[in-house]
């Protein structure tokens, strides 16, 4: 942003500034953009998914249909009847507020009577999501692993395990250390303190064949077009089958799974993310590894992208798979992890249910968990379900 602006534009765009950014990063940055407009009158341009983050910086909304229809407006007023919101907003929806609330700030103030109602209720009606009872045998287990360049530790002493069934999100600012732990546990890197072991035999990733390690950890790496280099879907599905050792077919069923629909004979970089980002799952789940690695699977998604992948996410956990997924999407954890993993500099500094972790974080708690803070509700469906128990009683 700053090399854009020494030829001193009248207009600024940017393309989805916040997407790769951890929250408290991207607060830094919209706040920037803001001093921007009010200080030097700056137009700003912004293309973004996350409308969590900037909508309540608008003072105009654009939204673009699939087919190439425009409207244009007030925040407010577009997304009242919007397919998709911002989960304040659609809290706002479900409750009939009027203004509809566009930040956390707003809402707090507009929901403050059913905040009361919920506080007045035993700990019951806060419907605190049930953890799962995974299986004792885990698919990953770190014990005091550290991961060294020089004397910088990127990982230290850092200790947990992943089972079956669980859905682990892996949380911290940029530069934490989220995938270089992830690299670890898929053996591109190797442990020089402590220990990293995958699979149901527990194995060391790193040094093993290929097609071994394929069947013990998969990862989704953040761009996930890098995996992606034959000039059509079915061809790609039929390297996949090869490479991983699977029955013909196997990748193309899996990905018809995921993302039905998509031709056969399409360029897969000519994918939606999301379809792209389904085609890659497929490709790696098709080795049936256990261990399933996610990093920042949902930076670019759009709303319904993300909703498709969020219900495929949790069929693999019911599935049996151990994932872990490293993401700054605090929405997609909140709706999705079963456990919250955060690291700073490093170190594990938390490690537990996901209601329990991030309510206690600003930084990483989601809207609805801000909005109706203190209580322990994280999505708009569970506050709309305890408020309708709160008003019955």
């Amino acid at each position: 942003i700053g090399s854009v602006l020494t030829t001193n534009p009248s207009v600024l765009v940017l393309d989805e500034p916040t997407s790769a950014l951890d929250p408290g990063a991207a607060e830094e940055v919209l706040a920037a953009i803001q001093r921007l407009v009010f200080d030097l009158g700056l137009t700003v341009l912004m293309a973004e998914h996350r409308l969590e983050r900037v909508v309540q910086y608008a003072d105009r909304l654009v939204v673009i249909e699939n087919d190439g229809s425009v409207s244009h407006g007030d925040p407010a007023q577009l997304l009242a009847t919007a397919p998709v919101a911002p989960p304040v907003v659609e809290l706002g929806r479900r409750l009939h507020l009027d203004p509809l609330p566009l930040s956390v700030r707003d809402a707090r103030r507009a929901t403050a009577p059913w905040r009361r109602e919920l506080l007045a209720q035993p700990e019951s009606t806060s419907t605190r999501p049930a953890q799962p009872t995974p299986s004792p045998a885990p698919v990953g287990a770190i014990n005091h692993l550290s991961v060294l360049y020089g004397k910088f530790a990127a990982v230290a002493d850092l200790t947990t395990e992943i089972r079956p069934g669980e859905i682990v999100a892996l949380m911290g600012r940029n530069g934490a250390g989220k995938s270089t732990l992830l690299n670890t546990l898929v053996g591109l890197r190797k442990a020089d303190i402590g220990s990293v072991r995958v699979g149901p035999n527990s194995d060391d990733p790193f040094g093993m064949p290929g097609c071994e390690l394929l069947a013990r950890v998969g990862l989704v790496p953040q761009e996930a077009a890098d995996m992606l280099y034959a000039q059509t879907v079915t061809d790609e599905c039929s390297a996949a089958d090869h490479d991983s050792q699977a029955t013909a077919g196997t990748v193309r069923a899996l990905l018809e799974r995921f993302a039905p629909g998509i031709d056969d004979q399409t360029h897969p970089r000519d994918l939606s993310e999301g379809q792209r980002l389904c085609l890659v799952l497929a490709i790696v789940l098709s080795a049936k590894p256990p261990l399933l690695l996610l990093d920042e699977p949902t930076r670019g998604l759009d709303y319904p992208g993300k909703r498709n992948f969020t219900a495929v996410l949790q069929q693999l956990a019911r599935d049996g798979h151990g994932i872990v997924m490293a993401t700054h999407d605090v929405e997609l954890v909140a709706t999705t992890a079963t456990r919250v993993l955060i690291i700073a500099d490093g170190e594990l500094v938390a490690d537990g249910p996901t209601a329990e972790v991030v309510v206690s974080s600003p930084m990483f708690a989601p809207q609805i968990s801000k909005v109706l803070r203190p209580t322990s509700l994280l999505t708009v469906e569970q506050a709309v379900t305890a408020i309708d128990v709160a008003q019955a009683l």
